[in-house]
């Protein structure tokens, strides 16, 4: 089996991108956060930090304890995005990059001498140091080659940061045994306990069980297809439609009320809205929830009909709002999303005239104006003491259209 698919994995990528753009963060141990509060955790940390046990998801309180001499920095989507597509084209100047997987991940297929051991690691060399030279040493990646995605993609996360691993078809199954189950996409906590509920502990078990026991373990055909990946079989793509859509954000110090939760869900909601139409889809469900300071969260979700309509968002949140809990003392993350999405021609006839379409020019107006002008150039009231508040965010496995979605 040729050696198919290389995969590009940039190391601690948003903490990478500060020390690239910050001389005086290069060499020490940063955590980037998503917004400059005690109460906040890490989403990216670099490698001199994670040296000290930071991590992403490391309490802001305990990235202290374990690093003392640890600097925070808040992120910048915009700025990560912005790199994300320099990167991407650097990667596209050595070999054709086939998908994005994430803002820090993408694939690569090999094709003709590309296929061969020698020419596919002189591919690897050639990319790092494209980046490096073009880019910045500071940005640097973990390759991982082999007969498939899959398995390039654990190859990658084999030897970081600024590794390249190999797997070819003879190292199969024994260089995988080195590895916990957790370490392989696709297996999750919940995943693992059914595994080992199964008899399976570890990734030998795993690779030589039979093809009937994982379709056992898994409950699906994705035992099946686990069985297969481990073997070095390409799968084709699953093209799977969006469920949900929506935004969250942890509220800085001064946002911690009830009204201010209300403007920031304001505006995340006036944002989803926005997305949603940019998509060519509607929702039928709007859902919110608000996380508290030492008190269990509240969550609320409520129908909408099928709509993209800021104004009917609205109006069923603000229904929603009148629930909100008066025990409840201070807010601390809040996050709306919008369910069950479709497209319009998906929708069955109504017998009655649906009011909502009457805002059609209403919202293609206003989502002109602030693609032009910037989101806050025009926004519904409610949003108000919220402007500055709820930047763009990157989500693992969605990177923003930072046309659409940025705040500039």
């Amino acid at each position: 089996m040729p050696l198919n698919a290389l995969y590009v994995d940039f190391n601690s990528y948003f903490a990478s991108v500060e020390q690239l753009l910050r001389p005086e963060l290069r060499g020490k141990p940063i955590g980037v956060l998503p917004v400059m509060a005690e109460t906040t955790c890490c989403i990216a940390a670099s490698y001199e930090a994670k040296a000290y046990g930071v991590k992403t998801g490391t309490l802001v309180s305990e990235a202290r304890k374990l690093c003392p001499d640890i600097r925070f920095v808040e992120a910048r989507p915009g700025t990560y995005i912005e790199y994300h597509h320099r990167l991407v084209a650097m990667v596209e100047s050595c070999t054709h990059v086939k998908r994005t997987l994430s803002i820090d991940e993408m694939v690569c297929m090999l094709t003709g001498s590309q296929q061969q051991r020698k020419n596919a690691l002189a591919l690897a060399v050639r990319i790092k140091r494209a980046i490096a030279e073009q880019i910045g040493s500071e940005i640097r990646c973990s390759i991982g080659i082999a007969p498939s995605t899959f398995l390039a993609k654990l190859a990658s996360d084999m030897q970081k940061p600024d590794g390249c691993v190999v797997i070819e078809s003879n190292d199969l199954p024994q260089c995988l045994f080195g590895l916990e189950l957790r370490d392989l996409c696709g297996i999750g906590k919940n995943m693992q306990q059914r595994l080992n509920r199964h008899g399976i502990l570890t990734v030998q078990e795993l690779c030589t069980a039979p093809r009937e026991r994982l379709r056992l373990a898994w409950g699906s055909v994705e035992g099946e297809r686990m069985y297969d990946k481990l073997r070095g079989t390409e799968m084709p793509e699953q093209h799977s439609r969006r469920s949900s859509l929506g935004h969250s954000h942890v509220l800085p110090p001064e946002l911690r009320t009830r009204d201010a939760a209300y403007s920031v869900l304001h505006r995340l909601l006036q944002k989803a809205a926005m997305r949603l139409r940019s998509e060519g889809l509607v929702a039928s469900s709007l859902r919110i929830r608000v996380k508290f300071v030492n008190q269990t969260a509240w969550e609320l979700e409520a129908p909408c009909g099928a709509t993209s309509d800021t104004l009917r968002f609205i109006h069923a949140f603000d229904q929603l709002w009148l629930a909100y809990p008066a025990n409840k003392r201070v807010p601390l993350a809040v996050g709306i999303s919008l369910h069950k999405l479709s497209t319009p021609a998906e929708q069955p006839l109504s017998l009655f005239q649906d009011t909502g379409q009457t805002h059609d020019k209403l919202n293609a107006v206003v989502d002109a104006l602030n693609l032009r002008y910037g989101k806050s150039a025009v926004y519904f009231g409610g949003a108000h003491r919220a402007l500055n508040a709820a930047p763009m965010r990157i989500a693992f496995n969605h990177i923003p259209d930072a046309a659409l979605e940025s705040d500039q």
